[in-house]
């Protein structure tokens, strides 16, 4: 096989390849530079139970309105934001760490969700929430991912600073009285951008590009702001590689992109300019 019909023809053969392939270049571009966001406030795995959170709101969503986007947009949004905001309420009023809250009600959200689906639906719409179809993107799911990443990059734009201070140090700005939004912000940007995600790689498969390429910036670059570059261009060599992968392999997208993620991260890990294994081993042979 050449390397044209490997990498190259199934994007020009094919639309739902190209859509596809669109999608995860606004993915990459609007959810990587937050998800480094919430790795430098130790929310890593907050992103994942915000994911999860989702699941809730979007089932309300086809209940009502079928699997219309918006309507399953809307209401994942709204469930996950009330999760975000409720744990964070919980963790300024009660001596729980902040992990633990969202930990406890994403899996109340969890449970609620897949009850609500398996109630109202079948094991096919349930396996559409959780798993998505990157492949199925359709122009107006095109339309929305692209909006929400448009509108990540202005308001990551607009709040660079006050952003970077609220995860570096959250607790210099709740002692400037201005701390409030910036972290709320933090939380919207990374929800909008998991129900944009959820709608082509489903709610357990969101996380994975908005999380993973984070982690492996982090072994390439000392900066943020080179984070968030180095971070966007593996989440879409990611998306890329992952739809090749299952164009061919004939398996579903979603896991095929977040495993290519998983196998960037690991030769970050390894391979890291900045502190990956391979230098840190180097650097302490003795000369």
């Amino acid at each position: 096989m050449t390397l044209y019909a490997l990498a190259i023809s199934p994007f020009v053969e094919f639309g739902f390849m190209r859509r596809a392939l669109v999608a995860c270049l606004a993915l990459a571009l609007g959810s990587a530079p937050v998800g480094v966001l919430l790795v430098l406030r130790r929310m890593s795995l907050v992103g994942d139970a915000m994911a999860h959170a989702l699941l809730p709101g979007a089932a309300l969503g086809a209940a009502v309105a079928g699997f219309s986007l918006w309507a399953m947009s809307v209401g994942g949004f709204i469930a996950a934001l009330a999760v975000a905001l409720m744990a964070s309420w919980l963790t300024q009023r009660t001596a729980q760490r902040e992990d633990a809250s969202f930990t406890a009600l994403y899996l109340i959200a969890l449970a609620a969700g897949v009850m609500l689906v398996s109630s109202r639906g079948s094991s096919v719409d349930l396996t559409h929430l959780l798993f998505g179809s990157v492949l199925a993107v359709d122009d107006e799911a095109l339309l929305l991912v692209a909006g929400v990443a448009s509108a990540s990059l202005l308001a990551l734009a607009a709040a660079y600073r006050p952003l970077l201070v609220a995860c570096m140090d959250p607790a210099f700005l709740r002692q400037m009285g201005s701390g409030g939004w910036s972290s709320t912000l933090l939380l919207v940007l990374a929800v909008a951008n998991l129900v944009a995600g959820f709608q082509a790689l489903g709610t357990l498969m969101a996380v994975g590009l908005m999380m993973l390429p984070a982690t492996a910036a982090r072994f390439w670059a000392a900066r943020i702001g080179p984070q968030m570059a180095v971070a966007a261009l593996l989440a879409l060599l990611s998306g890329a590689a992952g739809l090749l992968l299952s164009f061919h392999a004939e398996q579903a997208s979603g896991p095929a992109i977040v495993l290519v993620a998983g196998g960037l991260y690991l030769l970050s890990l390894l391979l890291g300019a900045r502190e990956g294994l391979l230098w840190q081993m180097r650097r302490g042979r003795p000369s």
